[in-house]
């Protein structure tokens, strides 16, 4: 067992830490699902809630990054609507975690990931024109998208299934969600200190810790979306994701 600020970890959880940074930073620069893989491999070290306030400072430091890197490509005028709805659905979330055990919460996030993959698969199967483009498939989108975000920092595929809908080329689409997740996540990290208690000291050392394994990530990211299939890499994350949300299930 290792000791790190507080958390006693095994070699093999201290190993799945550093995997899970290592795909929050791919996730930010563009490695769709990579994310949502690393959500359920914390969960299964740290528990359900804890985890999410685990991954928050990841995601903070990763937001960054990606903003930096596609800050010019994002399209505003969806993010305007997006942004108040997803407030909203920031505070629904705080709200509804505080009164669910680890257990339910595990399972609720499980749920959202088993959800977020039908929907990928349906994606992948030429769907996307079968999304709707109303106004109020944007406000739903993002009161989702900030309620998910907050229960299990899971709203990716929300913002994907609307960004694709939107027809945002490959660029506008990293750099509209880099924007998005950079604002909410920063916005979500009071309700996690002072609200659940989920972020201290000890847990922003901890994630401190992480940030050059972030940073590759993020490197590795940029690469793969210039040399490598986007759709074959995304098969294999949506196999690994189901195999991960199976175990945090059992």
């Amino acid at each position: 067992m290792i000791s790190l600020f507080s958390y006693q970890l095994s070699y093999t959880e201290l190993s799945l830490v550093l995997i899970v940074a290592i795909c929050t930073g791919m996730s930010k620069t563009g490695v769709h699902g990579a994310g949502m893989l690393a959500v359920p491999l914390l969960a299964n070290v740290f528990g359900g809630q804890l985890s999410s306030g685990i991954m928050l400072p990841m995601l903070v430091m990763a937001d960054v990054m990606g903003v930096w890197y596609y800050h010019r490509h994002a399209s505003w005028v969806h993010l305007r609507i997006l942004f108040p709805w997803a407030a909203l659905g920031v505070v629904l979330g705080t709200v509804v975690g505080k009164y669910i055990d680890d257990g339910l919460f595990r399972i609720i996030m499980a749920i959202i990931i088993l959800i977020s993959v039908v929907v990928m698969l349906w994606l992948e199967r030429g769907h996307k024109k079968d999304v709707p483009h109303q106004k109020s498939f944007a406000i739903a989108t993002g009161i989702l998208g900030g309620f998910t975000s907050m229960v299990g920092n899971l709203a990716g595929t929300v913002m994907a299934v609307y960004l694709l809908s939107m027809r945002l080329p490959k660029n506008g689409f990293i750099g509209t969600t880099a924007w998005f997740f950079l604002v909410v996540n920063w916005f979500k990290v009071p309700f996690h200190v002072f609200s659940w208690h989920t972020i201290t000291l000890n847990t922003f050392l901890f994630d401190l810790m992480t940030l050059p394994f972030i940073i590759l990530g993020a490197y590795l990211g940029i690469i793969i979306v210039k040399k490598l299939s986007e759709k074959t890499y995304r098969w294999f994350i949506i196999i690994m994701t189901i195999i991960a949300a199976i175990f945090m299930l059992f």
